[in-house]
């Protein structure tokens, strides 16, 4: 029988790469893609069929899709895991950084699934949409982060319905705190806003905070990537799943917690709670 194929998108690293070695490991045929040459080279030299992909070019999704027709045949499960944070107050970032942060983390994965949908339909397949517990419960620094997985439930949630007449399933995961280098690149997001002449400048540390907080007592991204396997090869697939330290706890706090107490709590976790 011909393995499998699963296309990841982000496997340069962290949740990526370890899909990347789940999927492997299992017998599937992995399509890893990342946009660095060094990156590309390791994922290459891992077994992977390694694709160069940037996620918001549109005609390079097109031509990934006529690759995996022609050297695949078809595409069995499409894992849209490719993203970052924004991470900074909503006001000093403006509409510039909310837009490109929707660009990577909603509008590309509409777009690659678009691309992809001729191969999904052919075989029946499933599609795996990366959330995350930041799209239910939202944080101050960062906003824009927040609303863009909000968005990805929302459209996931969408496209469940849309796709089900195809016989193309799909699942979000919603991750809490996974290890891997999210942090250090929403710290360096964060960084290029944090600057002195900003109204939030005195609150400069709970920026900080704030970009780090997904490395607090992080799921191994190995675990993550197992639980997240035996999700996908289940007869009955769950069309929301939790995985990582506080997937669980968070929603539930939003959920319960009157608003004005959460808030209260926010504002001083990240110094929130003072005048300026």
């Amino acid at each position: 029988m011909t393995a499998p194929s699963v296309l990841i998108t982000g496997c340069s690293s962290g949740i990526g790469r370890a899909l990347a070695d789940a999927f492997q490991a299992a017998g599937y045929r992995v399509w890893a893609s990342a946009r660095k040459a060094e990156d590309l080279a390791a994922l290459e030299a891992a077994g992977f069929t390694a694709v160069a992909l940037d996620v918001n070019d549109a005609q390079a999704a097109e031509h990934l899709a006529e690759r995996l027709n022609v050297e695949a045949g078809g595409l069995d499960v499409l894992i849209n895991n490719a993203g970052y944070g924004a991470m900074g107050p909503l006001l000093d970032g403006g509409v510039p950084a909310l837009r490109r942060q929707f660009e990577t983390n909603v509008f590309a994965l509409v777009g690659i699934t678009r691309a992809l949908f001729p191969l999904l339909r052919r075989s029946k397949g499933l599609v795996v949409n990366i959330g995350s517990v930041s799209g239910v419960l939202v944080t101050p620094f960062a906003g824009a982060y927040c609303a863009s997985k909000a968005a990805v439930h929302a459209l996931s949630d969408a496209l469940r319905l849309e796709l089900a007449p195809f016989g193309i399933e799909l699942m979000e995961v919603q991750p809490g705190a996974i290890a891997s280098r999210f942090g250090a690149n929403a710290s360096c997001e964060a960084e290029q806003l944090i600057a002195a002449g900003s109204p939030w400048w005195p609150l400069r540390e709970g920026i900080r905070a704030r970009a780090r907080a997904s490395q607090d007592n992080p799921t191994p991204a190995s675990r993550f990537a197992g639980e997240l396997l035996a999700a996908v090869q289940r007869r009955r697939r769950p069309r929301l799943l939790r995985l990582g330290n506080g997937s669980r706890a968070l929603p539930l706090l939003a959920t319960l917690i009157p608003k004005g107490l959460l808030e209260a709590v926010l504002k001083k976790r990240f110094g929130l709670n003072r005048a300026l």
